[in-house]
């Protein structure tokens, strides 16, 4: 059965295959690969056909799904008593992990990009410079920040990457949440504890990698290990860890994304 699109620009693999699993309606844990598989590589087929530029991670993919099919094909050996023990893994099973993870952040970036554009439609003018009025020793009104306050920062940072986006696919590095509060724990060990919001990021910085990050930090909340502030209007954001003697100690087990 032919496939029709109107080729649309996907971020990657993962993306179009999302796309081809909500298309045709597909239950994501039980994912018929031979379909799924045809439907891919005539996709390719289509891109190749308009002269589109086809980067090697959907060609990995592509050589993935075959796999996956071919596996699929094997007859089934004879069940043991071990195997009922034991978990049986099915071929897709790392697929299926992969695309609900890129759905997690997908869906977390929608809603950021929702919020920004909420957020641009209201207008207001410039605000006056106030300093000369504040003492130096007034208590900060902006300390211990909400989760909306840093949603709104990451919306800003999301809108950046949106707009130096090219036109061509760009090959993402993936990390996981897990990895990325490691690395964050790195900071706070370097910077007594306290790491400003904005050294968070690098210009070249994946609008995935953004998503992490905030994730992470949501983990870190949630474990009340972290609180932010600012120690001005419009300052950068501080993260700080709430327990110096603890920064060394994180106990990250739980966390398996």
């Amino acid at each position: 059965m032919s496939v029709q699109y109107k080729l649309e620009k996907f971020e990657g693999p993962l993306d179009l295959l999302l796309h081809l699993i909500d298309k045709s309606e597909i239950d994501i844990y039980d994912i018929p690969v031979k379909q799924i598989t045809e439907q891919y590589m005539e996709y390719l087929k289509q891109m190749k056909k308009f002269e589109f530029e086809i980067t090697s991670e959907f060609l990995v993919m592509a050589a993935t799904l075959l796999s996956i099919k071919s596996k699929m094909l094997l007859p089934k050996p004879p069940p043991t008593d071990l195997d009922l023990e034991d978990h049986v893994e099915d071929p897709r099973e790392e697929l299926v992990r992969k695309l609900i993870e890129y759905r997690k952040y997908k869906t977390i970036a929608d809603h950021l990009r929702d919020q920004e554009l909420e957020r641009s439609l209201i207008f207001s003018k410039e605000p006056d410079d106030l300093s000369h009025l504040i003492s130096d020793k007034m208590e900060s009104p902006v300390e211990g920040l909400h989760l909306a306050d840093l949603i709104i920062a990451f919306s800003k940072v999301i809108k950046k990457v949106e707009k130096r986006k090219s036109v061509a696919t760009i090959r993402r590095d993936e990390i996981s949440v897990k990895d990325r509060i490691l690395e964050m724990m790195g900071y706070f060990k370097q910077s007594e504890s306290k790491i400003l919001f904005s050294t968070l990021f690098k210009n070249e910085s994946s609008r995935e990698f953004i998503i992490v990050t905030f994730l992470g930090l949501l983990e870190l909340m949630k474990m009340k290990k972290i609180i932010s502030y600012q120690n001005h209007s419009f300052d950068d954001i501080v993260i700080e860890y709430v327990d110096k003697e603890e920064v060394h100690e994180l106990n990250t087990d739980e966390i398996d994304y």
